[in-house]
């Protein structure tokens, strides 16, 4: 699909400078940068998404399990020493 957008004259010459270094055109070097822009926020929005969903402290059957998890590999790690 064709489309006209503005950028900047000197944005536009780095941006073309680039793609012949990269044996692209110049419409190829752009939609590769949008490709990886949106890959890099769709991460970038699940990261925060985890991070809302497991950011918050534990609570009392986490902590639990994690202190019996922590004994349990304590003890291991004294057996084997």
């Amino acid at each position: 699909m064709k489309t006209a957008i503005s950028i900047d004259d000197q944005l536009l010459h780095d941006a073309d400078r680039a793609a012949r270094q990269m044996g692209l055109s110049r419409s190829r070097l752009f939609s590769l940068a949008v490709q990886d822009y949106l890959n890099q926020r769709r991460q970038q929005e699940l990261l925060e998404q985890l991070n809302r969903v497991y950011g918050g402290d534990p609570d009392l059957p986490e902590q639990r399990t994690a202190a019996k998890l922590k004994g349990k590999f304590r003890r291991t790690i004294k057996e084997a020493w």
